[in-house]
């Protein structure tokens, strides 16, 4: 079966069992699935039910779609995400991307765990992304042309929605938090980072590395979502001082920063229009 059907088929699966047109998507990551506990949840669908989704495998995401209201907005939640290190195609890992935009959602919010570059952050920051670099070795939108899942070249020049960006800030201030702006910088993982391989990606501009997001955003700029993206900082790893650092750890710092990111979502989305 093709994506375009796949994706056809999971849609009138979840049309059955929503009460109501969505309109944001939330992908929520690693140790962040703490996000939805704030929604007025109106279903909660297990992902080994929807026609064609993958189950998540790794620790700290739980492998449901979450629907109901955050913010005055009807929401899709995706409570744990895949990843291509878990041996799933960039296709497979973005499918859920497409479903919720055909689905009606217009806007895509995602979260996730991310690894400090920059010497000036620290454990526990929220970094609003602003743009990012793509080292995964594949992406999600090679193979044969399908036009009915969009164009083959799509712009990639602003990614990440500029008015969402500033809200986010703005949602900051107002709650309090301190936020940081960067540039993610996704690997294929699953191994952590070498120092060398630390102090390069410094190099390149990077302000945070983590193994998911960019795929999902590169499908969400070829189908038309607006997105924006919130990397929680779960450790920071500077290479002429690097500490080990273990899952474990990244979960529970990813736990400890989660109420800052569900503060930021939630004022975002009472503004949307």
């Amino acid at each position: 079966m093709d994506m375009f059907d796949a994706v056809q088929q999971a849609v009138c699966f979840l049309r059955a069992r929503l009460s109501s047109e969505v309109q944001v998507a939330i992908v929520l990551g690693t140790g962040l699935g703490g996000v939805a506990e704030n929604l007025e949840v109106a279903a909660r669908i297990p992902y080994r039910e929807i026609p064609h989704f993958p189950e998540s495998t790794v620790e700290g995401h739980k492998g449901e779609l979450v629907f109901g209201k955050l913010g005055g907005k009807s929401v899709l939640a995706m409570q744990g995400r895949f990843h291509y290190y878990e041996g799933y195609s960039l296709q497979q890992t973005t499918l859920p991307i497409r479903i919720m935009r055909a689905l009606g959602c217009r806007f895509l919010l995602v979260n996730s765990a991310a690894g400090g570059l920059n010497p000036h952050f620290r454990a526990g920051d929220v970094m609003i992304v602003t743009d990012h670099i793509n080292l995964m070795g594949d992406n999600p939108l090679r193979g044969v042309l399908d036009p009915r899942l969009g164009e083959r070249f799509p712009d990639m020049s602003r990614p990440y929605d500029d008015e969402l960006i500033r809200r986010a800030g703005e949602a900051a201030v107002e709650r309090k938090i301190q936020v940081k702006y960067g540039v993610y910088a996704a690997v294929s993982g699953p191994n952590l980072e070498t120092r060398a391989e630390t102090r390069m990606l410094r190099l390149l501009g990077a302000d945070a590395v983590g193994m998911s997001t960019v795929p999902e955003v590169i499908v969400a700029s070829q189908i038309g979502f607006r997105t924006l993206a919130l990397a929680a900082v779960t450790n920071v790893n500077l290479p002429d001082a690097m500490e080990p650092v273990s899952v474990e750890t990244v979960i529970e710092n990813a736990q400890l920063i989660q109420p800052k990111l569900g503060a930021i979502t939630e004022r975002v989305l009472e503004r949307l229009s």
